[in-house]
């Protein structure tokens, strides 16, 4: 049984189609790449499964509810979860850490951190989680009692994933970490992902960065206009031409 399984899912805003019929698995301790051509819906997917899509429907004020729908079927650990507020999703160990970082910049790195592990309900875990980000990410704990908006983005990157982690996720779908980002740093925060692979954390993970992808991840999707049109390993895509070519950029 996969992890997480998405069948069939269709996201319209209005009535532009976003995501149509999409099928995706993630396995226990898989790293999964989702790539694609910028607008190709890539975001909006991870957003139907952790839950916002659906939470943009139940809030979006001065219009019907009709504007936004959502079909299909998202299961996680074998629960079906596409109607379930974004809240509970994390509670079930899904986190999504979401593009360009967003911390909570009035706040200082310690406490966006403890806000990543609200959840927690032992203290000694929770402390055990932050020692955890900690060893991952030194610069965070030597900018514990800075407030995050005068991080730089690689440490701001660092940050939101570090949050994102003090929740022990069961699976942790990152999207777009190298946003913004200089190489050096790019790189930095891309190893960090990898030592989070290796640390047992199953992951789904969208990027523009499709080379870096490709050389960490067991498997990959490639999402254009709204369709998974290819799936594989890092090297069977990049010997397709057409897949490269039309859909990579390359």
């Amino acid at each position: 049984m996969a992890l997480l399984e998405v069948r069939d899912l269709s996201v319209c805003y209005e009535k532009a189609v976003i995501l149509n019929s999409v099928n995706l698995e993630v396995g226990e301790g898989e790293l999964v790449g989702l790539v694609g051509p910028n607008g190709a819906g890539k975001s909006t997917l991870l957003r139907a499964i952790s839950g916002l899509v659906n939470w943009e429907r139940q809030t979006k004020r001065g219009t019907t509810a009709g504007d936004i729908t959502l079909e299909g079927a998202i299961s996680f650990l074998g629960e079906r979860i596409e109607k379930l507020p974004p809240h509970e999703i994390a509670r079930r160990g899904l986190i999504h850490c979401p593009e360009r970082r967003r911390p909570f910049r009035e706040l200082t790195v310690m406490d966006n951190l403890l806000a990543g592990g609200y959840l927690v309900r032992e203290k000694r875990e929770l402390e055990e989680n932050l020692q955890k980000v900690f060893s991952l990410f030194p610069i965070l704990k030597s900018r514990a009692r800075q407030i995050s908006g005068t991080l730089s983005g690689g440490e701001q990157q660092m940050l939101a994933i570090g949050r994102a982690l003090m929740f022990r996720p069961k699976l942790l779908c990152i999207d777009e970490p190298s946003t913004g980002l200089s190489p050096l740093m790019r790189r930095e925060v891309f190893s960090k992902i990898l030592e989070i692979k290796n640390m047992g954390v199953p992951m789904l993970l969208v990027e523009q960065e499709v080379a870096a992808v490709f050389s960490m991840a067991n498997r990959n999707y490639v999402l254009s206009s709204g369709k998974i049109v290819a799936q594989g390993d890092g090297q069977s895509l990049l010997q397709d031409d057409s897949v490269r070519k039309s859909y990579l950029g390359m």
